[in-house]
């Protein structure tokens, strides 16, 4: 969610249990400000918080010119001093794969991958020796993962221009309270999959500047996201059942929307037999 609306974004999405206290909203509204101020982002969005066992992790993302380009990542512990992060890599999320549990909330805390493998395979690689996983980029793969699982926009809110960069909608106005209550009437906002495997014909339909990613109707499992008229239902309000923690609000007839995740960085792996 952008920094400007921070505080008036969290009530909306207090419905959930989850939010910030007072003191460390004020702490985020200063430095969020001196963030942009120090790394001459065009906007800084308050991504969300990541709860460890001794300590959270406070998330920011600073975008350039194209909304749809490559996001610089910090993290704070206090709210007050960020550390730049960095990308995430292919590499980085095969590392993390089998790391499991909660966090510790202390980002040189290292991981040995080998400690589990004796269970799968009947025995331990001990003389394998491999690089212990810090705990930081464990935090760069799973933001990477909740971004481009279920970081997402309500449709028309980006254009994608000809030449490719993705900007702003300046005429978006908002979803109607019936588009609002539909799941393919939000997008993915990562680089589409199920869009490059359509038909000719299932593509004739869709306006290629504002329909350019995947739709959340097609999402696996079915029934990943929750669906809720909140404050009278002039608020719409999209819970992450995959990502439990993970927030989207979008205020019908306004350009007001966004996303925050509040959570504990697992994945409920148990939810296609939840179903």
């Amino acid at each position: 969610m952008d920094a400007g609306s921070l505080t008036y974004a969290l009530d909306l999405v207090a419905g959930g249990g989850a939010g910030l206290s007072s003191e460390k909203r004020a702490a985020l509204r200063a430095s969020l400000l001196l963030l942009r101020r120090d790394y001459r982002f065009e906007q800084v969005r308050f991504w969300g918080r990541i709860q460890g066992i001794h300590g959270p992790y406070y998330i920011a993302e600073g975008l350039g010119g194209d909304r749809a380009g490559p996001r610089s990542r910090l993290y704070s512990l206090n709210c007050v001093e960020w550390s730049l992060l960095p990308p995430a890599t292919e590499e980085m999320i095969t590392q993390t794969a089998g790391l499991k549990g909660r966090f510790q909330g202390d980002p040189s805390y290292e991981y040995d991958p080998t400690e589990k493998k004796g269970e799968e395979n009947e025995r331990i690689y001990e003389e394998e020796g491999g690089p212990m996983i810090k705990e930081e980029i464990r935090l760069v793969a799973t933001i990477d993962q909740i971004d481009k699982a279920v970081g997402i926009i309500p449709r028309g809110a980006f254009v994608k221009t000809p030449l490719g960069p993705v900007h702003e909608n300046r005429n978006f106005e908002g979803l109607s309270l019936t588009e609002a209550k539909k799941l393919n009437s939000y997008f993915h906002f990562t680089e589409p999959v199920n869009l490059k495997n359509r038909t000719l014909l299932q593509k004739a339909d869709l306006d290629p500047s504002i329909d350019f990613l995947d739709s959340l109707e097609h999402d696996i499992p079915t029934g990943s996201w929750s669906i809720q008229l909140e404050r009278g239902g002039s608020l719409v309000v999209l819970r992450s059942l995959l990502w439990p923690g993970l927030t989207f609000y979008h205020t019908p007839m306004t350009k007001q929307y966004g996303y925050i995740y509040l959570g504990t960085g697992e994945k409920n792996i148990d939810l296609p037999f939840m179903l």
